[in-house]
C-alpha cells in the first residue's frame, strides 16, 4: 500500500509540474510554420526548428501556417484554438505581413494602417488578458538583391507597423526584418541563394522543375533566422530567456 501511494504522489507531483509548465506559442506564416515532410522537404519554417534552442521547461506549440495573414488566421478559426488554451506565464509570438500584403486576395489582405494594425493590437490585448505575454516580430526579409547588389524592401509599410504597435503598446518586440536583412546582405547575391530555395532541376530529389524561391527557407535558412530570433528574444528579459539554452 505505502509502494501504491508513492507511485501515486510521483505522478500526481509530475503532472502538476506539467501543468505549471508555461507553453511558447507562435502564430505566424509560412516562413515561421512546420512544412510537411521534413526529412524530405528542403523547406522549413524558422519556428520548425525552434525548439531545439528551448529547454525541456517549457512547451513549444507552432501555429503558423503557409498562407495566412492577420486577418484570415483569425477567420480560419486558427487564432480560436491558441485563445482557449493561454494560460498565465505564456508567451505568443506574432509575426505577420506576407501574405496581408496580397492585393488580389479579400480573404488576406489588410490595410498596413487601419486593418492590420487594428489585428496586431487585438492579439496583443487577448494574449494580455489571458496572463499571457505577447512578443511581436516584423517580418523576415524577401532576398531580393537588385542588379547591383542592393537589397530592396518588399514589405512597404507592415514593418513600420509593427514598430509602432510595440512602441505605443509597450509589446516586446523583435526586428526580423532589419536582422534578416543585415544576414542577407553580410551572405551577399550569391551565398544568400542557400538560405532559401535555389536548385535545378534534378539537382533536389523534391523538385522535378527548377526552383528559385527567395522568400521561403532552406534548412540552414530556418536554423539562421531561428537563432537570431532567440538571441534578441533572450535580450528582450521577458522571462522567456530562462527557457532558451
Amino acid at each position: 500500500m505505502k509502494k501504491i501511494l508513492l507511485v501515486l504522489s510521483i505522478v500526481i507531483s509530475a503532472l502538476s509540474i506539467a501543468q505549471k509548465k508555461p507553453t511558447l506559442f507562435l502564430i505566424g506564416d509560412s516562413t515561421m510554420s512546420n512544412k510537411d515532410n521534413p526529412d524530405k522537404n528542403p523547406e522549413h519554417g524558422w519556428g520548425q526548428v525552434l525548439g531545439q534552442f528551448l529547454t525541456s521547461n517549457i512547451e513549444l506549440q507552432n501555429h503558423a501556417m503557409n498562407g495566412r495573414s492577420s486577418k484570415s488566421f483569425r477567420t480560419e478559426g486558427r487564432w480560436d484554438k491558441v485563445e482557449k488554451q493561454l494560460k498565465k506565464g505564456d508567451f505568443v509570438i506574432i509575426q505577420f505581413g506576407h501574405n496581408d500584403q496580397k492585393l488580389k486576395d479579400s480573404t488576406k489582405f489588410t490595410n498596413p494602417h487601419t486593418q492590420y494594425r487594428a489585428n496586431l493590437e487585438r492579439y496583443v490585448n487577448e494574449t494580455r488578458a489571458k496572463g499571457a505575454t505577447p512578443i511581436l516580430m516584423t517580418s523576415i526579409t524577401r532576398r531580393n538583391f537588385n542588379e547591383n547588389g542592393v537589397l530592396i524592401d518588399t514589405h512597404t509599410d507592415y514593418p513600420l507597423v509593427v514598430r509602432m504597435v510595440a512602441n505605443d503598446m509597450k509589446v516586446a518586440f523583435v526586428d526580423m526584418q532589419l536582422l534578416t536583412e543585415q544576414m542577407e546582405i553580410a551572405a551577399g547575391p550569391e551565398k544568400s541563394k542557400l538560405l532559401h530555395l535555389h536548385f535545378k532541376a534534378g539537382e533536389n530529389a523534391f523538385y522535378d522543375k527548377d526552383k528559385a524561391d527567395d522568400t521561403h527557407l532552406s534548412k540552414l535558412g530556418a536554423e539562421t533566422v531561428a537563432k537570431l530570433a532567440v538571441k534578441s528574444l533572450k535580450d528582450l528579459k521577458t522571462g522567456l530567456e530562462k527557457y532558451i539554452k
